[in-house]
């Protein structure tokens, strides 16, 4: 008589068991990739909830297959559509054919990355062909905070082991042995499989039967895959056959989230992605794993046909909406590095202010490159990470920012004498990008439209050469042709306006320029202001104007401040401290888009506690004596051969009473972690 033999399946994460019916994925939920359990984490660590051998890591690193000697085949997915991250978040320690024991480790995952993606990092533990090999799995009490390595489900085998294969009971320990002659055994059965003749042309039937019923090719802007599902990127997902679909031989089940059609296939996924891509062609391929290519733009949330709302004002609000999307999302990879940077340019200033360094000292200039470098070149890394986000190619985009801070360029911008010049015949005014943002994002939503143009026209063997460098010629040229000079354009006038409100009223204008500053600076159209602030140091040796933008960044510090004290987000008050130090030193780029923007309610109200700034720095004339700002830079608002006097008193009351208003409004209306998204674990 055959003995049921049964083997024990590990916790793969420390925190919270979950039934498989509560993670929130309808594929997992429902158990259409095979029964199993989820972990929701509180460790970053993953090890192996079995022994046996790796078959599969995906190239997005978010998921790893292992078979057991006992023919167990477990997938353990980390995380809720993390596909799209293109690895990001995930470090792998294992690779395809390397053999592990249970409890080893498999890989690690930033949680706080996660979360300010806004994707759950839940752990999924699934027997892939449980229908086939399992009586039975049988899951520990859920709910219950566990350990990693914690004994948390048995699977009971529908069949006893190979010969060879000793049987294990829920007592014995979690690993299985003979992996040898089992794989070897697997290999062999494998190799004859692979030898079918048919095998080929059913995954291409398959293939053929897929794409008609996702409208057909015309339907489809780019397909991706992950480890069990192909994931299209359709026009309109109304013109999908869902039932059609899932009913097909080798389909498992049909899901539709985060702006894809998900096809769940399983195993053979690799072989009908592939049997897709040769009759789509490559032009709807992704060339970054786990990235959507240039045409998927709805994988960043881009407006299209099918969803955009109707009515001018909703479409505005729609379209600011993505905007600022893309911005905050395309920023994230660096704003960890912004804060650091903008913490040690504080640092740098009041080092120089009390004389401890000087700006042509070797230790200084060797700093403040290190501290600098991040803002420099921003427009060559938002390149990439924008690229990234909205579908374009990352490594075009970066060479498109490097052409925008190129030397003689930004030489030519830096004087007023060669900053007008001609392209072709057409009237060019260079401007300054070092720090910019909003000209990349508008380059890389560009980028998505111009490739696939450009994909169209040229001859596939052609196109690895002449695709990137036409796509940034065309993307660079937009830029310092047309945006550019509408940026600068835009920012003079706003400039002429603000000067003629200061010299009406310094009060009105405290409150109008603390209230629309930052907002310029989203868009670029500050570099208006920064002219007058330097010529009025030059001539006049004080700038009214450089105190009242000095306001807005202790505003916005503020803002986010209140968002630290608030929030019991662990990710979110790291982020968010760091930030906040930042923009007291005078650097707001992670304040604006790591946190405030992101929550747009915190960027309104930290503006609207700014404009109170600027109105009460107006009423008290306080005035500024060096380029420096916000908090670090006190010293400048130390009147020369003065001293302390009046105007320092100013620039107390008004920097920490704008402090102390800004705090205060978001703290008690501007932010509650209700405004967290759903899939954020609260982390205390």
């Amino acid at each position: 008589m055959k003995k049921a033999a049964t083997r024990r399946l590990l916790a793969p994460v420390a925190g919270r068991v979950l039934a498989l019916a509560d993670v929130q994925d309808p594929v997992f939920a429902t158990a259409t990739m095979g029964p199993g359990f989820a972990i929701q984490p509180t460790d970053e660590r993953v090890v192996a909830p079995v022994s046996g051998r790796v078959t599969v890591v995906a190239t997005t690193k978010h998921a790893v297959g292992l078979v057991t000697a006992s023919g167990l085949e477990v997938l353990v997915h980390m995380g809720i559509d993390t596909v799209e991250l293109n690895g990001a978040p995930f470090v792998c320690h294992v690779q395809v054919g390397d053999t592990v024991q249970a409890g080893e480790v498999l890989a690690e995952m930033d949680l706080a990355a996660l979360q300010r993606a806004q994707k759950l990092a839940t752990v999924i533990v699934v027997v892939t062909n449980g229908q086939t090999v399992l009586d039975d799995l049988i899951v520990a009490a859920t709910d219950q905070m566990v350990t990693a390595k914690t004994a948390v489900a048995t699977a009971v085998l529908a069949v006893t082991p190979v010969p060879g294969a000793q049987a294990v009971t829920s007592t014995t320990a979690a690993s299985d042995v003979e992996l040898e002659s089992e794989f070897e055994s697997e290999s062999k059965s494998k190799s004859k499989s692979k030898s079918k003749p048919n095998s080929t042309s059913k995954y291409a039937a398959l293939a053929t039967a897929i794409v008609t019923n996702v409208g057909g090719p015309g339907n489809v802007n780019s397909v991706i895959h992950c480890i069990t599902r192909l994931r299209f990127y359709l026009k309109d997902e109304h013109r999908a056959q869902d039932a059609v679909i899932a009913n097909l031989d080798g389909v498992i089940d049909v899901a539709k989230a985060g702006g894809q059609y998900q096809v769940v296939i399983g195993p053979a996924v690799n072989e009908v992605y592939d049997a897709v891509m040769a009759q789509l062609g490559p032009a709807f391929a992704d060339t970054t794993a786990g990235t959507p290519t240039a045409t998927a733009t709805q994988a960043a949330g881009a407006p299209t046909e099918t969803d955009a709302p109707t009515g001018w004002l909703p479409r505005l609000r729609h379209g600011v909406s993505q905007v600022i999307g893309v911005m905050t999302a395309a920023m994230i990879p660096v704003i960890g590095i912004l804060a650091g940077s903008g913490i040690l340019k504080g640092i740098l200033a009041a080092l120089t202010g009390f004389h401890v360094l000087t700006v042509t000292s070797g230790t200084y200039m060797v700093l403040n490159a290190v501290a600098d470098a991040t803002f420099y070149f921003l427009p060559v890394v938002l390149g990439f990470t924008a690229a990234k986000k909205l579908g374009s190619d990352p490594i075009v985009l970066a060479i498109v920012g490097a052409i925008l801070i190129y030397p003689s360029l930004m030489t030519a911008a830096g004087h007023a004498t060669t900053a007008q010049i001609t392209f072709f015949g057409v009237p060019t005014h260079l401007m300054s990008y070092a720090a910019s943002v909003f000209p990349m994002i508008v380059a890389a939503w560009l980028g998505v439209s111009v490739e696939r143009g450009l994909k169209r026209v040229i001859p596939l063997y052609l196109r690895s050469v002449f695709v990137p460098i036409l796509e940034a010629l065309i993307l660079s040229v937009v830029v310092l042709v047309v945006i550019g000079p509408l940026i600068t354009m835009i920012s003079k006038g706003l400039a002429s306006g603000i000067l003629a409100i200061y010299n009406f009223s310094p009060a009105l204008s405290g409150l109008v320029i603390g209230g629309l500053y930052q907002t310029m600076v989203i868009f670029g159209l500050h570099w208006g202001i920064i002219p007058i602030v330097i010529n009025d140091i030059a001539t006049n040796g004080h700038s009214y104007l450089n105190a009242i933008l000095s306001i807005t960044m202790v505003a916005q510090g503020g803002a986010v401040l209140a968002v630290f004290l608030k929030s019991k987000n662990k990710p979110l008050k790291e982020i968010s401290l760091a930030a906040a130090i930042s923009a007291f030193c005078g650097v707001t780029e992670p304040a604006l888009y790591g946190v405030n923007l992101k929550y747009k309610r915190v960027f309104v109200v930290a503006s609207i506690a700014s404009g109170l700034g600027g109105l009460l720095t107006g009423l008290l004339h306080v005035n500024n004596y060096a380029l420096s700002g916000s908090l670090i830079g006190f010293p400048a608002f130390i009147t020369p051969g003065v001293g302390i006097g009046a105007n320092f008193y100013g620039y107390l009351i008004s920097h920490y009473g704008t402090l102390l208003i800004a705090t205060t409004l978001v703290y008690l209306f501007g932010f509650s972690d209700k405004m967290l998204p759903a899939t954020s674990a609260t982390a205390k």
